[in-house]
């Protein structure tokens, strides 16, 4: 009998990490800037929207 030993794969799923990440930047952003409740709001809505249109 042989004792081979087989490698074991790991994978890293870094989007998760990414998104958090990001999220974390944005909110930082909208508090440094000092913006009001609605443009906040308006911030964390349109904002990634026209982003989205943009990279595409």
């Amino acid at each position: 009998m042989s004792t081979e030993t087989k490698p074991t794969r790991t994978i890293v799923h870094s989007g998760s990490l990414a998104g958090a990440f990001w999220s974390a930047g944005w909110m930082f952003t909208i508090a440094f800037a000092k913006l009001i409740w609605w443009k906040a709001l308006l911030a964390l809505i349109v904002w990634p929207y026209f982003m989205g249109l943009a990279v595409r």
